[in-house]
């Protein structure tokens, strides 16, 4: 009866348990003061050279008060270090510190790690197929038109923003 909720219900679920493993995973090398809501973060500024604060917020779809929080936390923890843009001065870009790189590594072999117990799971094929579904399921679940809300409870400008620019983020993933 609730399929569409049901389905959200098992990502979220599944999106825990993959970020707890991974969590686990980098404990294990060494990295225990991480919550898993920095993972998100840390996985674009390692995957991005340099990004604004602004990139970093669109495309983990958080807040800007979370993400000064989430931030200020991760440079207190010497993860990071912010640089202001010489092109644009109201800018501030997120680089990794010498320690930043060090969990980099670490987090890419985790990650590695993880994926490779999944595929022994589930098997190649099955992983492909899952993150097709998922993106033809944002895909088609996120088109404005679809969205139903009338013209007068229509999402703030600022969240459409953020929601065109997250979009565009998971619709750039490609399949290997």
């Amino acid at each position: 009866m609730h399929r569409i909720s049901n389905i959200g219900s098992l990502l979220k679920k599944n999106y825990r348990l993959y970020s707890f493993e991974l969590l686990v995973e980098l404990q294990n090398k060494g990295f225990s003061d991480l919550r898993p809501s920095f993972l998100e973060l840390l996985t674009f500024i390692c995957d991005t050279q340099g990004p604004s604060i602004k990139e970093v917020g669109n495309a983990c779809g958080l807040k800007k008060q979370t993400m000064t929080s989430h931030l200020n936390e991760l440079e207190k923890r010497n993860y990071i270090f912010r640089k202001v843009n010489p092109l644009d001065k109201r800018e501030q870009n997120i680089f990794l510190t010498e320690y930043g790189k060090s969990f980099k590594l670490s987090l890419t072999e985790a990650i590695s790690k993880l994926e490779e117990n999944y595929v022994k799971e589930l098997g190649d094929f099955e992983i492909n197929r899952i993150e097709e579904v998922l993106k033809n399921l944002f895909r088609e679940f996120s088109k404005k038109k679809e969205l139903n809300v009338e013209e007068s409870h229509r999402p703030a400008p600022k969240f459409m923003d953020k929601f065109e620019s997250f979009k565009s983020e998971v619709s750039s993933i490609s399949i290997s």
